[in-house]
């Protein structure tokens, strides 16, 4: 399954990522790709916004896990800090935890596979307009998919 959704301004961006995480439920595991600046912070602001979190949300860069609660817990991770590590974390019961799980920079975590993510790649086409794909072979998203549309 793949859906495409451009928004306009990083209001909309925020907009799209409330209604995404209204629409989520306990054990789901997203993956977010793309540039710096491509909005993957900023659509993360708006998920824990649609879980009802009110805390001020940003990048886990330099602490790579962050945890916000809201109806169900809200695992935020930054894995750029993690490129090159091959050592047990402990990260693994979060991602199979009662939460929803943001990935950022999915590609330095190993063992994603097995979660079948709904992979959410963000693209920059201008100063604040973007592409954003949800690419996911997993049912469990297919309603969320749908809803978005």
């Amino acid at each position: 399954m793949k859906l495409e959704l451009i928004t306009e301004t990083p209001q909309e961006t925020k907009n799209l990522g409330e209604k995404m995480g209204s629409l989520s439920e306990p054990n789901m595991v997203w993956t977010m790709s793309g540039d710096l600046g491509a909005g993957k912070t900023t659509l993360t602001q708006g998920i824990a916004r649609g879980l009802g979190i009110t805390r001020t949300v940003s990048s886990p860069t330099f602490t790579i896990l962050k945890i916000y609660q809201g109806r169900m817990p809200l695992y935020h991770f930054d894995a750029y800090r993690l490129e090159g590590t091959h050592q047990e974390l402990g990260f693994e019961e979060m991602i199979d935890g009662e939460g929803l799980t943001v990935i950022e920079w999915p590609e330095y975590m190993e063992d994603l596979e097995q979660t079948e993510p709904l992979r959410i790649t963000l693209h920059r086409l201008g100063e604040d307009r973007r592409r954003i794909v949800l690419e996911t072979e997993n049912e469990k998203y297919a309603a969320l998919m749908e809803a978005l549309k």
